[in-house]
């Protein structure tokens, strides 16, 4: 046997072996930690495949060791791989010889689309060759983490009532989706996931968790490069709208074979940037090709406010958000950048260098908390590494620092010091490359678009040289264009006839910088509604001198005050706009406060989130607790804890010790997941005299249950294992325990060691067969969400004191009246995917609660019907079209999910309604017409997320109720 040290592989696998051995884990305990598929275990503890970057990771928590050994270890191992598999007797182990075919349209497409999409440009890479700043596509891909709001919850269940969020690693965020919109700030790594989509589906490399995914015939169409050549293409001309040099060989109807077979991914980047007019337009052409090929798959990204929440949600589009990375996934990616850096390493000397900077930038990052918040982005931390190793380790503080650094190194300091003084016969100082520069980012700006032809951006050089004599003299418009693009780092060409910058963030830069220079403040004003926008704005406050910037804040403070529709959107862009102005007038900054405080404080989850995205200048403008309404805490709570970082921290702890509540508000609880979790559970969490009900998403925090004990009331939202879930809870105080994540569990057995428990919820256990473990005990309340196909739920009869029954899952049975639940039940709570029919619910007759989110029959109406307790009937996507009256129902709940909500037959089925709730959140721009209800005498009616109400006329003022609570002129 040969040494292990000189195959990377056989030495990356024995060390998982050895780890997985000194930690004592079978292979099926490792499986329940890291959630992987066993396969891909396997082959990573046996060598017999380079493993993903994803499964180092994941490895490496649960084995509790460094990933970035393991890391070294693969990228040595990729190149030894691809030796074997190139050599002639690898492929001969791969597969028998066969004779030469010619290969399939199909067959080209696929490696075309491999090899196209096969490298990703990493800014500050290789600053003396921007050409070279590249990584291949296996070793570059960072799995982020991605965040999913679950919307499907049926209303009046408990997770409809909070702001549920569950993170997941991509590949498994992405497994059980068709369609998806992903959602994520600049740089965060969008486009990036739909290269490595595109990528490992044409090479048949997707991972275990993917498997439903493979086989697809990946379609890449970027909106940046189609909006700019006019109506958005059908199928069969996706291929040459894009560039694609294939497109003249394509099969007649190929396109759309291979769609309607359910055989398509189709890849749509960057919604945010079609010009807002025409998004409308945008979604009118996906909806016709979701229509027509309803099989396939579609990943649709944008940047969070460029669309509203719900925008696809009629097309049951699944809605993922980009995370920010971890503490972990920065150090991976630093990591990475500094190995690649090394490759391109001309000396010894320098390959030591490197090594010594990253070992420095990487307890850099993680002691600082404004340093690792900056860094929270794939594009962020790749300016960070280049910046860190430019500066021979000194980092600039804030972001427009680090924008104006990063462009000083790209444009001349490394050229200067490695000597390379005229590249393509073409020197420019750093001045003159970005008055070019500002000129092409700031026509691509004004005219809302991220690419232009190049003939476009020769022409605006062209038009500058005249005034700069020092740079016409050395060469022609072309010449310098061209120079731009091989030596800026900031300009690339996409394709022979195009232009555009590396990354939109970039762009905005030097829009801004421009705009300022031309004085064109009424521009950036008339602009500042639209969302693509923003950036702009605010860079320009930054790029502004004092009295420019304060004349710019005063426009938008103006604008706002005359415009209704967009006023609380200025308004707050002034507002977060002043932390970019390096100098300010008081006058001008206590006019943009007292504007952004009649919009404090948010009232609801969605204008939380929205004043965090806005960035830590606005936790000065947010009050409290004294004087906030019932309806504001919690949404203060959240912005400040969204924000994170030691400024929020100081205000929720200044909050928390003003408060007189007795139990901590949810949102606090859900906030904990953004700070250390020792100290937020010993400062934020145990003053309260009640322990709240706590939600955990890491094993720190699962650790930090101990500070909190007795724990009575939990929610765990990681795969945890059995006794990872039971180590700090307390079994004769725990009343409630929800189980979001339970792909860990093999049995249930811990659960009676509960004795106290009452209520119980279990999701995503797809290791279970059954839950025989839980009869006979005293659980009142049971949840049963997302369970996989076969499992046994006959133990539901055993358990005597149910009286809350919640289905959130495929049901076994053909009717209800299969299910074997205690005839005693006083609610019942099922979702829209139970797959079982209405038939028989009538044997509860004790029933007072029923949520269904089926169309029921005419039969099942009347059987619904008869039910002689029920008081509280709770749906969406019901058509009451074939129900019959129900005078007994009192209170009504409604979600509105763009079909007609038909609230004119209500007054008929349900004749002695008291209250109506009524959820709009999925269409919230559209009218709610809710004057067919003032027919029921007495009747409130409770609006959620409304756009336009129509019939508030009809009723008293106290009679009706928005959410979130409008803002008047005395707020």
């Amino acid at each position: 046997m040969g040494d292990v040290h000189e195959d990377p592989l056989a030495e990356l696998a024995l060390r998982l072996r050895t780890l997985r051995a000194q930690r004592g884990l079978q292979m099926g305990g490792l499986q329940q930690r890291t959630r992987l598929g066993r396969t891909t275990l396997s082959q990573a503890m046996n060598g017999q495949a380079v493993p993903s970057e994803a499964t180092l990771v994941a490895l490496a928590q649960a084995l509790g060791a460094d990933v970035n050994p393991l890391l070294a270890l693969r990228e040595a191992a990729t190149p030894v791989l691809r030796a074997r598999k190139s050599s002639p007797m690898g492929a001969a182990r791969r597969r028998p010889l066969r004779p030469r075919t010619k290969p399939s349209f199909e067959e080209r497409y696929l490696s075309y689309v491999a090899e196209r999409h096969s490298q990703l440009t990493v800014v500050g890479l290789d600053l003396s060759r921007p050409e070279r700043a590249c990584w291949p596509m296996d070793a570059a891909y960072l799995s982020l983490e991605l965040a999913e709001r679950l919307e499907d919850w049926p209303p009046g269940s408990e997770e409809a009532d909070q702001p549920s969020v569950v993170v997941k690693r991509a590949e498994h965020a992405l497994a059980d989706c068709r369609r998806v919109l992903l959602r994520g700030l600049a740089g965060s790594g969008k486009t990036t996931l739909l290269q490595w989509l595109a990528v490992a589906t044409a090479r048949d490399e997707l991972p275990e968790e993917l498997a439903d995914w493979r086989g697809q015939i990946p379609f890449v169409l970027p909106l940046r490069t189609l909006v700019r050549r006019g109506p958005l293409p059908e199928p069969h001309d996706f291929l040459s709208a894009v560039g694609t040099p294939l497109a003249v060989s394509q099969p007649e109807g190929w396109a759309d074979a291979v769609l309607a077979s359910g055989e398509a991914l189709v890849l749509v980047d960057g919604i945010d940037e079609v010009p807002q007019e025409h998004r409308g337009a945008t979604r009118d052409w996906l909806e016709r090709l979701l229509a027509a090929y309803r099989g396939a798959r579609f990943v649709v990204t944008t940047r969070p406010s460029a669309v509203p929440e719900g925008w696809l949600g009629s097309s049951r589009f699944t809605e993922l958000s980009v995370r920010p990375m971890s503490a972990a996934d920065i150090g991976v990616f630093v990591h990475r950048w500094h190995t690649a850096a090394r490759h391109n390493a001309a000396t010894d000397a320098e390959h030591s260098q490197l090594h010594d900077l990253e070992t420095t930038l990487q307890v850099t990052v993680r002691a600082q908390r404004d340093l690792a918040q900056l860094s929270s982005t794939p594009l962020m931390c790749a300016l960070i590494c280049a910046l860190h190793r430019d500066r021979r380790g000194h980092l600039p503080h804030s972001r427009m620092e680090l924008y104006e650094a990063a462009l000083s190194m790209l444009l001349v300091r490394r050229d200067l010091e490695r000597s390379i003084d005229v590249p393509e016969g073409i020197q420019l100082t750093e001045h003159q490359s970005v008055q070019l520069l500002q000129r092409l980012a700031y026509w691509l700006i004004r005219n809302r678009q991220t690419e232009m032809e190049r003939a476009t951006a020769k022409a605006l050089v062209d038009d500058a040289l005249p005034a700069m004599q020092a740079v016409a003299e050395q060469g022609t418009a072309d010449q310098v264009l061209t120079h731009l693009v091989g030596r800026s780092g900031l300009l690339r060409q996409p394709t022979t006839d195009t232009v555009d910058f590396v990354h939109r963030t970039f762009q905005d830069y030097l829009g801004a910088k421009a705009a300022i220079e031309a004085h064109d403040f009424p521009l950036l004003v008339n602009n500042a509604h639209d969302d693509q926008w923003e950036d702009v704005l605010r860079m320009a406050v930054a790029h502004a001198r004092p009295a420019e910037s304060a004349d710019l804040l005063r426009r938008l403070v103006e604008r706002g005050d005359g415009e209704g529709e967009h006023r609380g959107r200025l308004h707050l862009l002034a507002a977060v706009s002043l932390q970019y102005a390096t100098e300010i007038e008081p006058e001008v900054r206590g006019l943009v406060e007292q504007r952004a405080r009649v919009l404090m404080p948010p009232r609801s989850s969605e204008e939380a989130t929205t004043l965090a995205a806005l960035g830590p200048g606005i936790l000065d403008l947010l009050p409290g607790p004294h004087g906030l309404e019932h309806d504001e805490v919690g949404p203060v709570i959240q912005t400040a804890s969204t924000i994170g970082g030691d400024h929020a921290y100081a205000f929720l702890h200044r909050f928390v010790q003003s408060m007189n509540a007795e139990s901590a508000p949810y949102e606090l609880v859900n906030g904990w997941k953004n700070f250390d979790s020792v100290s937020y559970a010993r400062d934020i969490l145990l003053p309260f005299k009640k322990t709240p009900s706590l939600v955990v998403n890491t094993q720190d925090q699962r650790k930090a249950l101990r500070l909190l004990e007795p724990v009575t009331d939990v929610t765990f939202r990681e795969a945890f294992t059995a006794e990872e879930i039971i180590e700090h809870l307390s079994p004769g105080h725990t009343r409630r325990v929800n189980i979001y994540s339970g792909q860990a569990l093999t049995e249930l057995k811990f659960i009676r060691r509960l004795s106290a428990l009452k209520q119980l919820t279990l999701s995503e256990c797809n290791q279970l067969a059954h839950i025989d473990d839980l009869a006979g005990l005293p659980l009142s309340h049971l949840s049963l969400l997302q369970f996989p196909g076969g499992v046994s739920f006959s133990a539901l009869g055993s358990l005597p004191e149910l009286t809350d029954l919640a289905l959130y899952t495929r049901l076994p049975w053909s009717s209800l009246g299969d299910i074997p639940a205690p005839l005693e039940l006083a609610a019942l709570r099922l979702s829209g995917w139970i797959g079982t029919s209405l038939r028989g619910i009538s044997k509860w007759q004790l029933l007072k609660t029923l949520v269904v989110n089926v169309g029921p029959t005419s039969a099942e109406w009347r059987e619904i019907s008869s039910l002689p307790r029920l008081t509280e009937f709770i749906s969406s996507k019901c058509d009451f079209g074939q129900a019959v009256a129900m005078p007994g129902v009192t209170h009504l709940q409604l979600s509105f999910d763009g079909t007609d909500m038909q609230l004119h037959l209500v007054p008929d089925v349900f004749p002695n309604l008291k209250s109506v709730f009524i959820d709009c959140r999925a269409v919230q721009r559209d009218i709610i017409d809710i004057t067919p209800l003032k027919q029921i005498e007495g009747l409130k009616v409770s609006l959620s997320h409304a756009g336009r109400v129509v019939g508030l006329e009809g009723f008293s003022p106290d009679a009706v109720r928005l959410y979130p609570r409008p803002r008047t002129e005395g707020d």
